[in-house]
């Protein structure tokens, strides 16, 4: 729940800012003069490149927690029993484990979307973000019926390292 609240504090944040970014790249443009309608240009373009960002950051996070009731729902959401360091974190060798066992299910299943969403846990528990997304992302691909994104590259997902 607090992670939720953050998320949602940061973006109310993200938004206010890029609203006073993009008024006053507005202020700019009107003054007309070549200096400042090309700074206004490069100001303006930077709220839309953040937003662009938060959206599909959003769009990301609602897929994936979609994804988590209905597998959850099915029954199939991997419990989170993994040991802990004294400071919170998942033991390495228990991620190990637990990430050789996933990535022999989507070697078994690679088309099936449930098997590369606790694939994707599994990553996430070893503390591997960038692999964890993009695993993740081929779930929700998958989910959706549809081909996944950069084949190649989430292809060697399954090797760690």
């Amino acid at each position: 729940m607090a992670a939720k609240a953050g998320y949602f504090l940061v973006s109310a944040l993200l938004i206010g800012y890029f609203g006073l970014t993009g008024h006053r790249a507005v202020l700019l443009l009107r003054e007309g003069t070549w200096p400042t309608v090309t700074l206004g240009l490069a100001v303006l373009v930077l709220p839309l490149i953040g937003g662009w960002f938060l959206w599909r950051s959003l769009h990301f996070v609602l897929r994936a927690n979609r994804l988590s009731r209905e597998l959850d729902a099915e029954g199939g959401l991997p419990v989170d029993d993994l040991p802990r360091t004294p400071g919170g974190r998942i033991d390495r060798a228990a991620a190990d484990a637990a990430f050789a066992e996933r990535r022999a299910e989507v070697e078994a299943g690679p088309g099936d979307w449930r098997c590369w969403f606790r694939l994707a846990l599994a990553y996430h528990d070893a503390g591997d973000t960038p692999r964890a997304r993009r695993t993740m992302t081929r779930a929700i691909a998958l989910h959706a019926g549809r081909t996944p994104p950069r084949a190649k590259r989430v292809a060697g997902a399954t090797e760690r390292g």
